[in-house]
This record gives structure tokens, sequence and C-alpha cells, in this order.
């Protein structure tokens, strides 16, 4: 992701709905585990590794580039800047892995794929957040230096082939899918954005009904999966 969308990202983190309810739903993942040693690959502002520093765990951030590196100095976290394709970590030393909007960044995601499941402890936990449909792929995707994007099979398949088991795969923002498409096919950039006031609370208004709702298995913008080493 180039420097400026870095920066951009870190800005909003704190405020913008979406990473609001990225971190409550990795609040939710994490719910019940026993704390312990965790990498949170692609950390850039630090959203995300606050969550899981706050409930009890020792967290090491990773970032590819120098800017998301020093992004996570600066917020105080205890960040290594590496390659996700080549982690710089002993076989089986950590208990979990949150990779959260990264895979779709890295060309060789078999390689990241296949270094997670050699850090990870066989009771670890890797969670995946990653962009789905390509019909839904725009000018946002170019901008922030996306790959790919997934389907429900090719994500499988990516975890299955490299020996993890899916415990769970399920779709997320389903409910604004529909506005997503829409604004997909006229944006010129990234949708990275500082939002009015009152359309970031509508939109956290809406994710936070979706909570509630028998939504997982329908098509929606983000996959999220719980995995295993198998």
């Amino acid at each position: 992701m180039h420097d400026k969308e870095v920066r951009k990202l870190t800005e909003l983190e704190d405020t913008h709905w979406w990473y609001a309810e990225r971190r409550h739903r990795l609040a939710r993942s994490i719910a019940g585990m026993t704390p312990g040693r965790a990498l949170d690959i692609g950390a850039a502002g630090g959203g995300n590794s606050r969550v899981l520093a706050r409930e009890g765990w020792d967290v090491l951030a990773l970032e590819y580039g120098a800017e998301g590196a020093q992004v996570g100095k600066e917020r105080g976290l205890d960040v290594i800047r590496a390659d996700a394709t080549h982690l710089p970590l002993d076989r089986e030393c950590v208990d979990l892995v949150v990779a959260y909007d990264v895979l779709e960044h890295i060309p060789d995601h078999d390689a990241a794929v296949r270094e997670v499941h050699r850090i990870l402890r066989p009771d670890g936990t890797f969670l995946i957040a990653v962009p789905c449909d390509p019909r839904l792929w725009s000018a946002h995707d170019v901008a922030v230096d996306h790959v790919r994007r997934y389907t429900r099979g090719t994500l499988s398949e990516l975890l299955l082939r490299n020996r993890f088991r899916i415990e769970e795969l399920w779709s997320w923002n389903v409910l604004l899918r529909p506005t997503v498409a829409l604004r997909r096919r006229t944006s010129t950039g990234s949708d990275l954005e500082q939002l009015p006031r009152p359309v970031n609370l509508a939109l956290k208004g809406v994710v936070t009904v979706e909570r509630y709702l028998p939504v997982k298995g329908l098509p929606g913008v983000t996959l999220m999966v719980t995995a295993r080493p198998a």
C-alpha cells in the first residue's frame, strides 16, 4: 500500500465505522480464548493490535513497508518490518495470527499462508479477513494495491491446500453490499476517506444491526475466516 494510503488509514482507524466494526468482530472472534502470543500481520495503525493487547495477548505487529512500520512505532506498537512470505519467527512459536485485509495484497499468497502454518502452534488460530467477489473490483482496489478479490471457493482452496482446516467462513458487510457495488461502479480511487459524522453514524448503525441477522451465508463485501492447522 502506498505511504499516502497508510497514513490516511491510520488517521481514519480510530473513528471510521468500517474499522470500528472490524475491531468488534475481532474481539468477538477471540472471546473465550486463553491469551498467549499473537502476531498481527499488516498492523498499520495498530487498531487490531490494541484489541489483542486489551484482552491480554502478547502482541507483535508486523508491517512490510517502512511507512507502515514507522506508523506502528509512533503509536507505541512492538513492531517489526518483514515480508509475510518470509516471517522472521521460529516454528510453532505463536498462538494466534491475525491477517485482516492482508492476503489480497500479496502476489504469492500461498507462501504467506504456509509461513503462518509454520509459526503457528498446532492448537493455534488463524483469523483472516479479505475483500470478496471479483465483480466488485474497482479503482479502489487498484489504489490500495490489491492483487485480487476472493470467493468462498478460492479462499477455502488456498487454506486447504496449505494444511489448514476451516472452522468458520462467513460474509461481512452483507447489508451494505448494494451500496458498495453502486459506489464502486463510479469510484476513481480509494474509498478510504473521512465521512461526515451523520453518515459515519448511519453506516455504523447498519453494520451493528447486521450482527444480529442471519446473513453470514449471503454475499457480502468481506469474507472472514477462523482456521486452524490441520
